[in-house]
This record gives C-alpha cells, structure tokens and sequence, in this order.
C-alpha cells in the first residue's frame, strides 16, 4: 500500500487553507494553564423564597384582573387570538371561541422566582372571564442537589405533579455549561477550586420558577500539551494522508519533519489514565480532529481498526496509552498501534510488529529533522 507520492511535504502548496478559528498552539503560562475536570461536588442547595404575595386572579367587567404584589406578570405558553395582557389586566378582543383552553400567567419576583396560575376561562365577545371562577396556583419547591459519579444531579417538587421540570445553572466557573437535570464535570475545562454564589434554576413546565444557590467544588487535572508527533525508531510518525482535514481522513506512517504539516499533531492528556489524544494541528494550528481507532465503525475506512481522523472528543477511541515497550495501546479496543510501511496506513493489531516499526516515542517538533 506504500505510495510516498502522496503523503508528506510535498504536498504542502495544495494543503487547504486552515480555519479562521483554529488555535495555534503555544507553550501555557501558569497564568493560562489548561485544565480537564475529574469531578464536581456540591454543597447543599440553599432555596430562596418567593418575593410576592397575594397571587390570584378575579373577574372585573369583562376582563380579569390580576392580584399580587412585588410581582410582574406575563402569560405563559399559547394563548387564544385576541386575549392579551396588560400590566395585570387580561382582556380579549375577539368574537366569542367556545371551549378555550386554560391559560397560564405567571407572576416574577425581582429575583427571578416565580409561581404561575392555571385560568380556565370563557370567552364571549370581547369578553373573558373565569369559567367556574376557579384557579390553580402552581409552585415549585425542594429544589435540592445530590453528588452522583462526579456530577451533581438536581430535583425539585411541582404542585401540579403532571408538570414537568427542567434545571439550568448559572454564575458557574469558566469552562463550564449548564444542564439537565445534571450539572456534569465530563467535557468541562473549569480550573480546579471551590466556587460560591452558583445559581440553580428549577422552571416548571408552567412557567413557576424556584431559585437556590450552592457552593461548588471541581477536581480537575492539569493537561499538558506538546506539539510535535509520534515517530518510531524509523523516523516515521503519524501523517494525515494528503492533509485532509476532514473525519474519516487516514493517518499513514511518514517521515516526520518540522516542515511537513501532515505530521503536526498536538498532544494532550486523555481522561484515562496515562492516556494521550493527539489533535491534528497543521503549523501548530489544532483542527478539532483527533487520531482515532473506530473499531471497524466507519464504512470510510478501508481497514478494520485503521486509524483515521474523527472530530475530538473524550471518548476511549481516541485515547492511547503508551506501553514499557514504546508500544500505543487504544484505550477502547486494547490493540496495538502498527504501521505497514512508509505510505502505508496505521492499524490497530492484537500484537505490535515483530521488526520493530510499532515502537514510538513523542517528539516536540522543534526537535524532528528540518
């Protein structure tokens, strides 16, 4: 499978011209050193309490009127063509519609805590009124956190128990996003530390809303970077064949050089153990795809278990761990990373090759031949 003519540098002049936003790399200051978090623990969520009153809703000549203090009002979901909302008046401005559907205002304090009203009303021309002059208040409460696996895992209780509730997290430390109903370290870059004043929020499918704050801590480990490439004891490294910059594109065995950009590769700590990934970064510039073994789940690559770009992620796949015997094992399929010649695509093997070529060692490129 050997075809010299098609990797290495002498294809840089037809290399595609690299992503606006792609990052060069460049040695971290302890200032800006990165980092890939381990686990998140919470402390007890402390809820806060709604800041208005009198919630309700009455009939006043053909509208209805809102009652409550320290609140703003809006109305939740779809509503029928012609009702409408001002300050705390509901009015409708349409012929008569027969069996609407309840609507929903929801009442705001300042902070952001809120309990919503579930209206069934009668609509008669230009005319809106309670049917039944009945409500329901809805409100949610026991907003709490528990530590699960290195995530911290909301709930909360709705007075409607038909309602569903969703969670989002703010104020949280950089390198973090929000979710639900967990808030989950996996893919997060926080610095490692304990964080105060982190906001969760529990919002019914209503629209009624309960704040509460926590105390976070993250576990996180440093990663450190390097940019060069794996080379065995025959010069050749990894080298993305013609440079494709795309998932799916194969990683071939070729003499790496400081001026070939198909063997410019930056390596970073795997969330495993002793893992490495390797990020293919032409001229130092990472592209967001990351050496892989697929394990035969990609029709794009002609072997099985050969080693092919994929957009990165954490994931076992694109995880190796070097062996006592300078040997890359994969994480995800246990085999041994072995090349099949200058030209020739890398493979995953259950042993590494009898004449040597699977013994690699990384080396930062300004040490690779010029």
């Amino acid at each position: 499978m050997a075809c010299p003519a098609l990797l290495g540098s002498a294809l840089v002049v037809g290399a595609a011209a690299l992503p606006a936003s792609a990052q060069t790399y460049a040695a971290l200051p302890a200032s800006a050193q990165a980092y890939q978090d381990t686990a998140l623990v919470s402390s007890p969520v402390s809820d806060a309490t709604f800041g208005g009153s009198g919630i309700g809703a009455a009939d006043d000549n053909g509208v209805i009127k809102l009652t409550g203090s320290g609140v703003t009002w809006k109305l939740h979901g779809t509503v029928p063509v012609g009702v409408s909302l001002s300050g705390n008046t509901i009015s409708f401005s349409g012929p008569i519609v027969q069996g609407p559907n309840p609507i929903v205002a929801d009442a705001t304090d300042k902070n952001g805590n809120a309990e919503a009203l579930e209206i069934p009303i009668s609509l008669l021309p230009h005319y809106i009124l309670l049917q039944g002059a009945a409500y329901t208040l809805v409100t949610v409460s026991d907003l709490t956190g528990s530590n699960s696996s290195g995530d911290v895992k909301f709930s909360a209780t709705s007075s409607e128990s038909s309602d569903s509730i969703t969670f989002a997290e703010s104020n949280l430390p950089t390198g973090l996003s929000s979710g639900s109903p967990a808030l989950s370290y996996l893919g997060g870059t926080a610095a490692p530390g304990t964080y105060s004043g982190a906001v969760v929020t529990a919002t019914d499918s209503d629209g009624a809303a309960l704040k509460g704050t926590f105390t976070l801590t993250v576990e996180a480990n440093a990663v450190s970077s390097s940019y060069g490439d794996e080379v065995n004891r025959f010069g050749n490294g990894f080298d993305v064949f013609r440079q494709h910059q795309f998932p799916g594109a194969i990683i071939a065995g070729w003499t790496a050089t400081q001026g070939d950009p198909a063997t410019d590769f930056i390596r970073t700590n795997g969330t495993h153990q002793g893992a490495f990934r390797f990020e293919y970064a032409p001229q130092g510039s990472g592209s967001g795809l990351c050496v892989s073994d697929p394990g035969g789940g990609w029709s794009s690559d002609p072997l099985r278990d050969g080693l092919v770009l994929a957009s990165c992620n954490t994931g076992p796949w694109q995880q190796f761990i070097p062996q006592s015997n300078g040997t890359l094992k994969n994480v995800a399929t246990g085999l041994y990373v072995n090349p099949d010649g200058a030209g020739g695509q890398l493979r995953g093997g259950t042993s590494p090759t009898g004449w040597g070529g699977s013994s690699y060692s990384w080396r930062d490129n300004s040490s690779l031949p010029g």
